[in-house]
């Protein structure tokens, strides 16, 4: 894998510890987020998160992340897409692309099965490396200038770093950054608030990836 950093740039914060009330906040709207749940102004979650970049965008650090010609790629999910499943970061691409934030392609499959992030032991977390090896890229038509890959919810960036790999790969003369809706902050005496845009970065460091809190 020849990138070793990549600028990513998150709207939502959440910690999964914490007893203050916050923190319990921070991880219900973590969980709407997964579920894109619809709330209670009638719009689904992706569609209220892509709606309040747009709202905001001149006041956000990322807001030369998102124009008309960004090619906006959902990161795909661990597992072989099935037709009728939830695709969290495919709905926040739409939401983003009707609004004008850039143009939707999916142009990243997931060949090979990995186990969940979420769900496995930390030492059990596939790396970087096999997420690049488990990801294709399909063809496009023209060759992209800048690429936004988008996730749901970024924790340490072993996902993101492979898919960004596979679309360096592909795409080598564009620039290619991240956003993602919601960041983790595993540590809860550094959270601070759930709407926290920011512009951080994702480092490989060996075969382990270090994120910027």
């Amino acid at each position: 894998m020849k990138v070793s950093k990549v600028d990513f740039s998150s709207l939502l914060t959440y910690t999964p510890r914490g007893k203050d009330e916050e923190h319990f906040r921070s991880r219900s709207v973590m969980r709407d987020l997964k579920n894109d749940v619809v709330l209670p102004s009638g719009n689904l979650m992706s569609t209220s998160i892509a709606n309040m970049i747009k709202r905001q965008l001149d006041r956000y650090p990322f807001s030369d992340y998102f124009n008309e010609n960004t090619l906006l790629v959902p990161t795909p999910k661990s597992t072989k897409q099935q037709k009728d499943d939830l695709w969290v970061p495919q709905r926040i691409v739409l939401a983003m692309a009707n609004n004008g934030l850039g143009k939707m392609r999916e142009c990243l499959s997931r060949e090979i099965a990995l186990p969940r992030s979420s769900t496995s032991l930390a030492s059990d977390r596939p790396k970087a490396k096999r997420h690049y090896e488990s990801i294709k890229v399909k063809e496009l038509l023209d060759a992209p200038r800048e690429i936004v890959l988008v996730d749901d919810v970024i924790t340490r960036g072993a996902t993101t770093l492979g898919a960004v790999n596979r679309l360096a790969d592909a795409f080598p003369n564009a620039k290619i950054r991240v956003f993602a809706a919601m960041r983790t902050i595993s540590n809860p005496d550094e959270f601070s608030e759930i709407i926290q845009p920011c512009i951080r970065t994702i480092t490989l460091l060996n075969e382990n990836t270090w994120r910027e809190p």
